[in-house]
């Protein structure tokens, strides 16, 4: 969550939310994805990709 926020600036309740809901192994992805996030859009996407 720090590093989306240092990133992204501050996240949206939902998409926290959202993050909350993911496995291990999705937050490991997510973690490596974010590197390449330049705005919040492209977290939401990452997560409709994702989410089961």
């Amino acid at each position: 969550m720090r590093q989306l926020n240092r990133r992204l600036g501050a996240v949206e309740p939902q998409s926290l939310d959202r993050i909350r809901d993911l496995s291990l192994p999705q937050l490991e992805e997510l973690g490596e994805a974010l590197l390449d996030f330049s705005q919040v859009s492209d977290l939401t996407a990452w997560l409709d990709r994702h989410q089961q």
